[in-house]
């Protein structure tokens, strides 16, 4: 058996696979960018009873070989079935501006994959070997593509993905020459569990099993993950014998657990993960400058027109358009959410421009003019 279908069964895991095959509720369907060359496969994993990995793809003009980046998504609150399709795109475009594809998979029970999520609980380092197989399954059917040049790989987690992430560094395919690991890790809300302890000695386990370093970045506000978490868990990697150089970033927005998705977190992550491509003999010239991020809308200030929770007071929204209001606000920063003067709406999460995108959505919808209702954590709607 190749190293990319190792430990593809675990016994502990069948249960998970065989309960559900195909999702029971899918997730919205995300439009898809040619310009960025982007698409979207299925790949199989390699469990008792596998199932399809939604997986997407952006690529550089050409038939490459290309470098390759594997960015594994995190966990939002709510049903992990109704979970976008991830695109990271700052991280994408400063990769694609570089010449490297991108490789972002959605894992078992998230968003359109198939099966149901692994169960959750105090066995954090169990969860994260899970999550870490789906990933080596999306590695192995890399190594079968011609566009991917897998002798040069560098992969990139947040949240959940950070943890998986780690959990792959104990076995990587050889061609991986970075692991960067964003506010990683997975919080168990159940009063019987105690899952900061449960993180750390998830965290101990990894690193006593890990000879590949790793880039760890956590900021001092992080809602999931605060210093006084993390910073015992990162000691119990390094003491276990795993190499890790952590960047703690101090304070970053309302929420540091969001850095990795926003643009303005780019300055401070990207020149560290730079210097240590550079020093893994990797690229770092941009050669496509046509993939920068382009200039955002401007977000207008609040307007006190209502509370953000408040879902009654969005104008002339039907019930419909209320429901999809509560899962907008399930979503993590950057966000938008539009309204027009006839209850059509459209909304948006993460990327490069959410504003644009949910002014957009909302006017494909609309016979009257779209307007922004919310943004991030504030109304910004008014009457006049």
């Amino acid at each position: 058996m190749s190293w990319g279908l190792q430990r593809c069964c675990r016994a502990g895991l069948l249960s998970a696979a065989v309960a559900a095959v195909l999702p029971l509720h899918a997730a919205p369907d995300v439009p898809i960018e040619p310009a960025l060359g982007e698409s979207v496969v299925m790949v199989k994993n390699a469990r008792l009873l596998p199932v399809d990995l939604e997986t997407t793809l952006f690529r550089p003009p050409g038939d490459g070989p290309f470098p390759v980046v594997v960015i594994n998504h995190g966990k939002e609150s709510g049903n992990n079935r109704m979970q976008l399709r991830s695109r990271p795109m700052p991280a994408v475009r400063e990769f694609l501006q570089r010449g490297y594809a991108v490789v972002v998979p959605m894992r078992q029970g998230f968003s359109n994959s198939g099966g149901r999520a692994v169960g959750e609980g105090c066995n954090i380092a169990g969860n994260g070997d899970a999550q870490a197989d789906d990933v080596r399954a999306v590695v192995a059917w890399l190594a079968t593509q011609r566009w991917a040049d897998t002798q040069r790989m560098a992969m990139l987690g947040q949240s959940h993905g950070g943890l998986a992430t780690l959990a792959y560094a104990r076995d990587p395919n050889p061609g991986f020459k970075l692991f960067v690991n964003f506010a990683g890790g997975l919080r168990w809300a159940d009063g019987g569990c105690q899952w900061e302890r449960a993180l750390v000695d998830a965290y101990a386990r990894y690193g006593a099993s890990t000879r590949v370093a790793s880039l760890w970045f956590y900021g001092a506000n992080d809602s999931y993950f605060p210093p006084d978490v993390i910073r015992p868990a990162h000691a119990a990697y390094v003491a276990a014998g795993g190499p890790a150089e952590m960047v703690a970033f101090g304070a970053f927005g309302s929420d540091a657990h969001g850095l990795f998705f926003s643009a303005k977190g780019v300055p401070i992550w990207w020149p560290r993960v730079e210097l240590k491509l550079a020093a893994a003999g990797l690229p770092t010239e941009v050669v496509a400058p046509q993939f920068a991020p382009p200039v955002p809308m401007a977000a207008p200030p609040s307007s006190g027109f209502a509370t953000l929770d408040d879902v009654d007071k969005p104008p002339r929204l039907s019930d419909k358009g209320r429901e999809v209001y509560r899962l907008f606000l399930t979503k993590p920063a950057p966000r938008a959410f539009a309204l027009s003067d006839r209850g059509a709406r459209g909304w948006a999460t993460g990327g490069d421009d959410p504003l644009r995108r949910a002014m957009e959505i909302c006017a494909r919808a609309a016979a009257s003019e779209c307007r922004l209702y919310a943004v991030d954590g504030a109304v910004v709607w008014s009457e006049n």
